[in-house]
């Protein structure tokens, strides 16, 4: 007679459940597109910084300005220059600052005042009043200049004028040609005082002429001065 052996009933198992936190390397992986795009936006940022500031000192040049007033024809000394640093103008044709022994020396072609930036056309290795040249100046009223406007260069005529009451003239009035050195401002009454370069030997007669008061000035064309 056979025995059947029952089985022990077994226990129940209870098996115990750890808290399920997030492994490392998914926190990492999430941490690190932050910090990879921080480290570009500084590294965007110091790039750009260093080339606002490469571009800025490319950008700029020192340059000669004028540091005190100097009238037409002035011989130019050191102590009339300074210099400054400015963004570049390709429309001016200013003077670099290491050009300086190039423009001591020279004459100023025109009325420079202080401040002003210094161009190639500003500077003349002409005097003012050539060898054998004088210079006289001559005060004109309105009705003695002529409508166009004069310039430093201008070839001109001084022309003899009669007296009011001497009837139409009989000859062709007196004339010597000179050039406009400089012109001045008008004064109160309109009139200008105008300088001009004349031979030697004929600058005494055009100052007794002028002390007269009877006059014209004559712009004269290129064309006729040629």
């Amino acid at each position: 007679m056979s025995t059947t052996k029952s089985q022990p009933a077994s226990a129940p198992v209870t098996a115990a459940v750890a808290p399920v936190t997030a492994p490392k390397a998914i926190a990492a992986r999430r941490r690190r597109p932050a910090l990879i795009g921080l480290s570009l936006a500084l590294m965007a940022v110091g790039g750009l910084a260093g080339t606002m500031v490469l571009t800025s000192s490319a950008a700029k040049t020192r340059i000669l300005v004028v540091s005190q007033p100097l009238t037409q024809g002035q011989v130019i000394t050191a102590q009339d220059l300074t210099t400054a640093s400015i963004t570049l103008d390709p429309s001016l044709s200013t003077v670099a600052a290491s050009d300086e022994s190039r423009i001591v020396g020279k004459h100023a072609a025109a009325q420079l005042a202080a401040g002003s930036t210094l161009t190639m056309s500003d500077v003349t290795a002409q005097p003012l009043v050539a060898p054998g040249d004088q210079l006289v100046g001559i005060l004109a009223k309105p009705g003695q200049l002529p409508g166009s406007p004069l310039a430093p260069g201008s070839q001109v005529l001084v022309v003899t004028t009669p007296q009011p009451d001497s009837g139409a003239p009989t000859a062709p009035p007196q004339s010597l040609p000179a050039q406009v050195v400089r012109v001045g401002a008008p004064d109160s009454s309109g009139n200008v005082l105008v300088d001009v370069s004349i031979d030697a030997n004929d600058g005494p007669t055009l100052a007794a002429r002028v002390f007269t008061g009877d006059f014209a000035i004559v712009l004269q064309s290129p064309s006729a001065v040629g």
